[in-house]
């Protein structure tokens, strides 16, 4: 839970920016990512880089905890079925089912961070978490209202969480095993277990998100546009996520649609995903888990 909040707050301002963007808001759509995160403070304030930031901090610490404790448990539970020939393979098939976990016990409150992130100020739709909780429950259709779009998110989630623990965890075992004294030092908690010093845990926590989320970001996409609904003009044309992905490709083609704002997410998610594994391994050492 830790892990996931120092991450998001991180660069809280650049996901906010990466909504913006995504789905084409009509205040920022001429921009680009470095203009917008200029724009943003003087049309909003400073605080309005932060804006959906509360409900995204109470959403990410049971996603966090959620996400690091699942893929443990998975691992221990995949290992013991001998599903899969490998460590590596493994890791994948838990990182994966760990994400999935993690996304379906806190959709409700992901959907209600990014309508409030989409807001721009002046035109307030949302008063706050709770006013959006209601008025998605009572104009969308109930609790259906907040899974709109949890089947790209599932999909997409997959690949996303799945390569983001390989990665990791595949750096960090051949980093220990072929320069433990180079990469490595003692776990404060435990001197018989090697852990890997600070910066190179930053470094593959950093490579691990920016393979992760170029393999899912066409799904991300079509997850933020099917999330904001009846926010958007064009919700009709977005119901589903195959819809959604032909909408988005025929409007606005591959760089500029499902891949629009990739370079922002490499700057916010190598940084994101970075920190998240660093803080993570260190709370174990501070918890006494190694």
């Amino acid at each position: 839970g830790v892990a996931g909040c120092c991450a998001k707050t991180t660069t809280a301002p650049l996901d906010r920016v990466k909504i913006l963007l995504q789905a084409h808001n009509h205040h920022y759509k001429h921009l680009g990512v470095f203009s917008t995160l200029c724009a943003v403070p003087k049309k909003e304030g400073y605080l309005g880089l932060y804006k959906g930031n509360g409900a995204m901090m109470i959403r990410i610490f049971p996603y966090g905890a959620i996400q690091f404790m699942a893929f443990d448990q998975y691992k221990k539970v995949v290992i013991k079925k001998q599903l899969g020939i490998s460590g590596h393979v493994h890791r994948l098939m838990a990182g994966s089912m760990a994400g999935i976990t993690a996304v379906i016990c806190t959709y409700p409150l992901d959907m209600v961070r990014v309508r409030l992130a989409f807001q721009v100020k002046g035109e307030h739709k949302y008063m706050g978490i709770i006013h959006a909780f209601k008025m998605i429950y009572t104009k969308e259709g109930g609790f259906s209202g907040f899974y709109r779009g949890l089947m790209p998110t599932v999909v997409g989630m997959a690949p996303y969480a799945g390569f983001s623990f390989f990665t990791f965890g595949t750096l960090k075992s051949i980093g220990l095993a072929q320069a433990p004294n180079l990469l490595g030092r003692p776990s404060l908690d435990n001197p018989d277990v090697l852990v890997l010093k600070t910066h190179v845990n930053l470094l593959c926590g950093g490579i691990a998100g920016a393979i992760a989320q170029t393999i899912s970001y066409p799904l991300d996409v079509t997850r933020r546009r099917m999330q904001l609904g009846a926010v958007l003009p064009d919700s009709e044309k977005c119901l589903t996520m195959v819809q959604t992905l032909k909408y988005v490709y025929q409007q606005h083609g591959i760089r500029r649609g499902l891949y629009r704002g990739l370079s922002l997410n490499y700057i916010r998610c190598i940084p994101s995903q970075a920190v998240a594994f660093t803080t993570y391994e260190l709370m174990k050492q501070f918890l006494h888990l190694n």
